[in-house]
Protein backbone atom coordinates (compact mmCIF):
# COMPACT_ATOMS: atom_id res chain seq x y z
CA UNK A 1 0.00 0.00 0.00
CA UNK A 2 2.97 2.73 0.53
CA UNK A 3 4.00 2.38 -2.88
CA UNK A 4 0.67 4.22 -4.17
CA UNK A 5 1.65 6.86 -1.89
CA UNK A 6 6.09 7.11 -1.40
CA UNK A 7 8.00 7.46 -4.32
CA UNK A 8 10.10 5.10 -2.29
CA UNK A 9 14.00 5.13 -0.58
CA UNK A 10 16.32 7.09 -2.28
CA UNK A 11 16.79 10.06 -4.22
CA UNK A 12 17.03 8.33 -7.11
CA UNK A 13 13.80 6.94 -6.75
CA UNK A 14 12.02 9.93 -6.31
CA UNK A 15 13.61 11.54 -9.24
CA UNK A 16 12.70 8.63 -11.21
CA UNK A 17 8.87 9.16 -9.95
CA UNK A 18 9.57 12.82 -10.82
CA UNK A 19 10.49 12.24 -14.37
CA UNK A 20 7.15 9.98 -14.65
CA UNK A 21 4.73 12.55 -13.59
CA UNK A 22 6.63 15.18 -15.64
CA UNK A 23 6.34 13.09 -18.77
CA UNK A 24 2.38 13.82 -17.99
CA UNK A 25 2.90 17.77 -17.71
CA UNK A 26 2.44 17.60 -14.52
CA UNK A 27 4.99 19.67 -11.64
CA UNK A 28 6.25 17.98 -8.96
CA UNK A 29 7.81 19.11 -5.29
CA UNK A 30 10.09 16.52 -3.70
CA UNK A 31 9.79 15.89 -0.13
CA UNK A 32 12.02 13.61 1.64
CA UNK A 33 10.09 12.46 5.03
CA UNK A 34 11.29 13.48 8.27
CA UNK A 35 11.00 15.80 11.25
CA UNK A 36 11.85 16.33 14.74
CA UNK A 37 15.79 15.55 14.06
CA UNK A 38 17.72 15.65 18.04
CA UNK A 39 21.32 16.72 16.75
CA UNK A 40 22.75 19.30 14.32
CA UNK A 41 24.44 16.61 12.83
CA UNK A 42 20.86 14.67 11.80
CA UNK A 43 19.70 17.93 10.33
CA UNK A 44 23.10 18.90 8.09
CA UNK A 45 22.09 15.36 6.94
CA UNK A 46 18.63 16.25 6.43
CA UNK A 47 20.19 19.63 4.99
CA UNK A 48 23.01 17.40 2.61
CA UNK A 49 19.74 14.73 0.85
CA UNK A 50 17.84 18.64 -0.03
CA UNK A 51 21.45 20.04 -1.39
CA UNK A 52 21.50 16.63 -3.59
CA UNK A 53 18.39 17.35 -4.71
CA UNK A 54 18.34 20.85 -6.02
CA UNK A 55 21.38 19.84 -7.94
CA UNK A 56 19.97 17.10 -9.27
CA UNK A 57 16.47 18.69 -10.22
CA UNK A 58 18.67 21.19 -11.90
CA UNK A 59 21.26 18.63 -13.69
CA UNK A 60 18.00 16.90 -15.04
CA UNK A 61 15.97 19.86 -16.26
CA UNK A 62 12.87 18.35 -14.35
CA UNK A 63 9.75 20.59 -13.77
CA UNK A 64 10.33 20.55 -9.92
CA UNK A 65 11.47 22.12 -6.55
CA UNK A 66 11.65 20.90 -3.47
CA UNK A 67 9.68 21.36 0.55
CA UNK A 68 11.21 20.44 3.46
CA UNK A 69 9.96 20.93 7.60
CA UNK A 70 11.91 23.39 10.26
CA UNK A 71 11.80 20.09 12.62
CA UNK A 72 14.29 18.39 10.10
CA UNK A 73 16.68 21.16 10.09
CA UNK A 74 16.64 21.43 13.86
CA UNK A 75 14.05 23.70 14.75
CA UNK A 76 13.03 21.61 17.92
CA UNK A 77 16.17 22.21 19.59
CA UNK A 78 18.20 25.29 17.78
CA UNK A 79 16.12 27.66 16.00
CA UNK A 80 18.71 29.68 15.10
CA UNK A 81 20.42 26.41 13.55
CA UNK A 82 17.33 26.27 11.60
CA UNK A 83 17.33 29.14 9.87
CA UNK A 84 21.03 29.00 8.92
CA UNK A 85 20.63 25.91 7.39
CA UNK A 86 17.51 26.45 5.84
CA UNK A 87 18.68 30.08 4.60
CA UNK A 88 21.87 28.10 2.98
CA UNK A 89 19.09 25.65 1.31
CA UNK A 90 17.51 28.70 -0.30
CA UNK A 91 20.50 30.35 -1.58
CA UNK A 92 21.27 27.53 -3.55
CA UNK A 93 17.68 27.11 -4.63
CA UNK A 94 18.49 30.92 -5.76
CA UNK A 95 21.57 29.83 -7.59
CA UNK A 96 20.02 26.86 -9.67
CA UNK A 97 16.40 29.09 -10.50
CA UNK A 98 14.71 26.81 -8.18
CA UNK A 99 12.36 27.12 -4.97
CA UNK A 100 12.09 26.39 -1.01
CA UNK A 101 8.76 25.64 0.14
CA UNK A 102 8.71 25.83 4.15
CA UNK A 103 6.24 23.51 4.93
CA UNK A 104 3.85 24.02 7.89
CA UNK A 105 3.77 21.91 11.01
CA UNK A 106 1.65 21.71 14.17
CA UNK A 107 0.50 25.74 15.62
CA UNK A 108 3.39 26.03 17.91
CA UNK A 109 5.19 26.49 15.06
CA UNK A 110 2.93 28.76 12.89
CA UNK A 111 4.43 31.81 14.07
CA UNK A 112 7.90 31.19 14.06
CA UNK A 113 7.91 29.27 10.08
CA UNK A 114 6.03 32.33 8.73
CA UNK A 115 8.36 34.56 10.81
CA UNK A 116 11.81 32.55 8.97
CA UNK A 117 9.77 32.63 5.35
CA UNK A 118 9.57 36.81 5.63
CA UNK A 119 13.12 36.90 6.47
CA UNK A 120 14.51 34.54 3.90
CA UNK A 121 12.18 35.51 1.42
CA UNK A 122 13.30 39.12 2.16
CA UNK A 123 17.24 37.87 1.38
CA UNK A 124 15.95 36.01 -1.90
CA UNK A 125 12.81 37.39 -3.32
CA UNK A 126 11.10 34.60 -5.50
CA UNK A 127 12.60 31.67 -3.93
CA UNK A 128 11.00 30.45 -0.73
CA UNK A 129 7.53 30.26 0.71
CA UNK A 130 5.30 28.60 2.85
CA UNK A 131 1.95 26.93 3.66
CA UNK A 132 -0.92 28.49 5.42
CA UNK A 133 -3.91 25.95 6.99
CA UNK A 134 -7.36 26.74 6.64
CA UNK A 135 -8.57 25.66 9.45
CA UNK A 136 -6.96 27.61 11.51
CA UNK A 137 -8.89 31.18 12.66
CA UNK A 138 -5.68 33.31 12.14
CA UNK A 139 -5.26 32.19 8.21
CA UNK A 140 -6.77 35.06 6.63
CA UNK A 141 -4.68 37.66 8.46
CA UNK A 142 -1.68 35.68 7.84
CA UNK A 143 -2.63 35.37 4.13
CA UNK A 144 -2.74 38.58 3.96
CA UNK A 145 0.57 39.40 5.94
CA UNK A 146 2.33 37.08 3.50
CA UNK A 147 0.10 38.46 0.24
CA UNK A 148 1.56 41.96 0.86
CA UNK A 149 5.52 40.90 0.99
CA UNK A 150 4.72 38.89 -2.71
CA UNK A 151 5.48 35.70 -1.29
CA UNK A 152 4.01 32.57 -2.49
CA UNK A 153 1.58 30.30 -0.35
CA UNK A 154 0.71 27.00 -0.64
CA UNK A 155 -2.87 26.70 0.90
CA UNK A 156 -4.28 23.65 2.42
CA UNK A 157 -6.64 22.28 4.54
CA UNK A 158 -4.39 20.84 7.74
CA UNK A 159 -4.15 17.79 8.65
CA UNK A 160 -2.71 18.60 12.44
CA UNK A 161 -4.78 18.25 14.96
CA UNK A 162 -5.78 21.03 16.88
CA UNK A 163 -7.70 22.64 19.82
CA UNK A 164 -11.35 24.11 18.66
CA UNK A 165 -9.91 27.90 20.81
CA UNK A 166 -7.67 28.48 17.35
CA UNK A 167 -8.84 26.45 15.00
CA UNK A 168 -12.21 25.20 13.00
CA UNK A 169 -13.48 21.70 14.49
CA UNK A 170 -16.38 21.25 11.95
CA UNK A 171 -15.35 20.35 8.01
CA UNK A 172 -17.88 22.40 6.37
CA UNK A 173 -16.88 25.41 8.29
CA UNK A 174 -13.43 24.51 6.75
CA UNK A 175 -14.37 23.92 3.22
CA UNK A 176 -15.93 27.40 3.30
CA UNK A 177 -12.99 28.94 4.96
CA UNK A 178 -10.82 27.29 2.52
CA UNK A 179 -12.90 28.30 -0.79
CA UNK A 180 -12.59 31.92 0.69
CA UNK A 181 -9.45 31.62 1.03
CA UNK A 182 -8.30 30.54 -2.49
CA UNK A 183 -10.18 32.71 -3.58
CA UNK A 184 -8.62 35.82 -2.10
CA UNK A 185 -5.02 33.98 -3.18
CA UNK A 186 -5.83 33.45 -6.76
CA UNK A 187 -7.06 37.10 -7.55
CA UNK A 188 -4.23 38.92 -6.11
CA UNK A 189 -1.57 38.75 -8.23
CA UNK A 190 0.63 36.21 -6.46
CA UNK A 191 1.48 32.88 -7.84
CA UNK A 192 -0.01 30.11 -5.34
CA UNK A 193 -0.60 26.38 -4.61
CA UNK A 194 -4.18 25.61 -4.25
CA UNK A 195 -3.48 22.27 -2.17
CA UNK A 196 -6.87 19.95 -2.34
CA UNK A 197 -8.01 16.50 -3.01
CA UNK A 198 -11.48 17.83 -2.63
CA UNK A 199 -13.45 17.65 -6.20
CA UNK A 200 -16.19 20.16 -5.03
CA UNK A 201 -14.14 22.48 -3.95
CA UNK A 202 -12.20 22.21 -7.33
CA UNK A 203 -15.46 22.61 -9.21
CA UNK A 204 -16.46 25.59 -7.12
CA UNK A 205 -13.03 27.21 -8.10
CA UNK A 206 -13.32 26.00 -11.92
CA UNK A 207 -16.62 28.13 -11.76
CA UNK A 208 -15.24 30.89 -9.98
CA UNK A 209 -11.90 31.00 -12.44
CA UNK A 210 -14.72 31.34 -15.53
CA UNK A 211 -16.48 33.70 -14.08
CA UNK A 212 -13.76 36.19 -12.83
CA UNK A 213 -11.72 35.67 -16.22
CA UNK A 214 -8.60 34.49 -13.29
CA UNK A 215 -5.45 33.80 -15.40
CA UNK A 216 -4.31 30.12 -15.81
CA UNK A 217 -1.50 31.08 -14.89
CA UNK A 218 -2.07 32.65 -11.62
CA UNK A 219 -2.36 29.68 -9.88
CA UNK A 220 -1.74 25.84 -9.68
CA UNK A 221 -3.37 23.08 -8.31
CA UNK A 222 -1.03 20.75 -6.04
CA UNK A 223 -1.97 17.17 -4.74
CA UNK A 224 -0.24 14.21 -3.31
CA UNK A 225 1.42 11.55 -5.41
CA UNK A 226 -0.25 8.33 -6.09
CA UNK A 227 -3.70 10.91 -4.54
CA UNK A 228 -6.67 11.80 -7.24
CA UNK A 229 -4.76 10.85 -9.71
CA UNK A 230 -7.17 11.07 -12.34
CA UNK A 231 -8.37 14.69 -11.49
CA UNK A 232 -4.53 15.27 -11.42
CA UNK A 233 -4.33 14.14 -15.22
CA UNK A 234 -8.03 15.90 -16.01
CA UNK A 235 -6.43 19.26 -15.13
CA UNK A 236 -3.77 18.93 -16.53
CA UNK A 237 -5.34 18.24 -19.69
CA UNK A 238 -7.51 21.45 -19.37
CA UNK A 239 -4.26 23.74 -19.60
CA UNK A 240 -4.17 24.28 -15.49
CA UNK A 241 -0.83 23.87 -13.85
CA UNK A 242 -1.06 21.02 -11.38
CA UNK A 243 1.84 19.86 -8.88
CA UNK A 244 2.08 16.93 -7.30
CA UNK A 245 4.18 16.48 -3.73
CA UNK A 246 6.52 13.35 -3.82
CA UNK A 247 7.28 12.19 -0.96
CA UNK A 248 10.52 9.73 -0.23
CA UNK A 249 12.83 8.26 2.13
CA UNK A 250 13.63 5.54 4.81
CA UNK A 251 11.30 8.23 7.43
CA UNK A 252 8.43 7.19 5.29
CA UNK A 253 7.07 4.52 8.08
CA UNK A 254 7.79 6.33 11.32
CA UNK A 255 6.55 9.45 9.41
CA UNK A 256 2.97 8.10 8.48
CA UNK A 257 2.00 6.95 11.45
CA UNK A 258 2.47 9.55 13.51
CA UNK A 259 0.24 11.59 10.93
CA UNK A 260 -2.49 8.74 11.15
CA UNK A 261 -2.31 8.65 14.97
CA UNK A 262 -2.74 11.95 15.80
CA UNK A 263 -5.76 12.83 13.34
CA UNK A 264 -7.89 9.53 12.71
CA UNK A 265 -9.30 11.28 9.77
CA UNK A 266 -6.37 10.40 7.74
CA UNK A 267 -6.59 6.95 7.81
CA UNK A 268 -9.95 7.20 6.36
CA UNK A 269 -8.59 9.92 3.83
CA UNK A 270 -5.77 7.54 2.71
CA UNK A 271 -8.48 4.64 2.45
CA UNK A 272 -10.81 5.56 0.41
CA UNK A 273 -8.44 7.63 -2.05
CA UNK A 274 -6.27 4.53 -2.05
CA UNK A 275 -9.87 2.54 -4.00
CA UNK A 276 -9.32 5.32 -6.77
CA UNK A 277 -7.82 5.79 -9.57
Amino acid sequence: MSGRFVAGMTVDDALGACERVNRESIAVTLDALGESVTTEAEARESARVYHEMLDAIAARKLNANVSLKLTQMGMDFDPALAESIVGELVEHAAAVGSFVRIDMEGSPLTEATIGMTERLHARQNGHVGTVLQAYLFRTANDAERLLRQGIRIRLCKGAYKEPPEIAYPMKVDVDTNYVNLAERLMTSGVYCGIATHDEAIVEKLLVFVREHNVPKGAFEFQMLYGIRRDLQRRLAKQGFGVRVYVPFGPEWYPYFMRRLAERPANVLFLMKNFLKN
